[in-house]
């Protein structure tokens, strides 16, 4: 599986393709979802293990990737919808699915895509405006929680999006410094970050910061619980549901909830432990995945 290119220029490389598809037990005339599309890595190799009956419905609210991924693939076996994996359970009966489908497929991971698209706001080295945005129709930006929250809001927001122990601090100086003059760009919030640290680590100073604010912008959380409950409810008896995490509240999350889905007789665990990506593919080959964590189970 090689490399693609996306609108940005940035190299997109999809983790954990073969795990993936190992975990997932994909069928030739399968039905499956693809609720973070993307750039289509995943969906590219899953088409090609599906027979002429299979189908992939692939759902994303970004729409820079959505066209991006329909021009890569070009196949009438997709169905691409630009909607909120939370409503999985709408889009797959939307697509005439009623009776459910055999996989789903949750990489929650940003694409490099996005984060060298300066434009969109989320990376540390942008001189545009914050916004951090999966969907530019949503209308809460980086920039309003930065500009017009309260300092014990964001500090909120900082220690439980972040897990940020200087939230505090951050809060305080972010703050003193929107007094003098508004925080605009993600060079000034990392910036006025990497000044409370005191200078920078081996990972940069903002990684939690910069986390906790897209998470909170785009609701990820809540959308996260909302696709694993909405996917224990379309997926047809036998059918499996893959997630890819990269931080620890994700992660958390789609722990606990295939381990009560078990307790309930719902679900089967695949992976009593996260799968992680082999050494080869977290150094050089794709440094991106070196957190990534996959889980599964399979519906009763």
């Amino acid at each position: 599986m090689g490399n693609t290119r996306g609108v940005s220029g940035a190299i997109h490389c999809p983790v954990m393709v073969d795990e993936v598809m190992e975990l997932l037990d994909v069928k030739r005339d399968g039905v499956y979802v693809d609720g973070t599309l993307g750039m289509g890595g995943h969906a590219e190799v899953l088409l090609k293990r599906l027979g002429a009956d299979g189908r992939v419905i692939g759902v994303d609210k970004d729409e820079e990737a959505l066209m991006f991924a329909a021009q890569r693939l070009q196949d009438c076996r997709v169905s691409f919808v630009r909607d909120d994996f939370s409503r999985v359970g709408d889009i797959v009966k939307d697509c005439g699915y009623d009776t459910g489908v055999d996989g789903i497929l949750l990489d929650l991971g940003m694409s490099m895509c996005q984060v060298k698209d300066m434009a969109r706001g989320f990376s540390f080295n942008s001189d545009y405006r914050l916004d951090m945005r999966m969907d530019n129709r949503a209308p809460l930006t980086a920039w309003e929680v930065v500009n017009r929250y309260k300092m014990e809001k964001i500090e909120e927001i900082l220690k439980e999006y972040g897990e940020e122990t200087r939230g505090a601090k951050i809060a305080r100086a972010i703050v003193a410094q929107r007094k003098r003059r508004s925080i605009d760009t993600c060079r000034e919030l990392a910036s006025l970050v990497e000044d409370v640290y005191g200078g920078r680590g081996r990972t940069h100073p903002a990684t939690q910061t910069f986390q906790a604010l897209r998470i909170y912008v785009n609701g990820e959380l809540a959308a996260l619980k909302g696709a694993l409950e909405g996917s224990g409810a379309v997926l047809r008896a036998g059918g499996r549901l893959c997630v890819i995490s990269y931080h620890s509240l994700e992660d958390r999350l789609v722990k606990n909830f295939f381990r009560q889905e078990k307790a309930n007789g719902h679900f089967r665990v695949l992976t009593v432990k996260p799968i992680t990506p082999s050494a080869a593919e977290s150094g050089e080959r794709n440094p991106a995945a070196r957190s990534a964590k996959l889980r599964g189970g399979q519906k009763l």
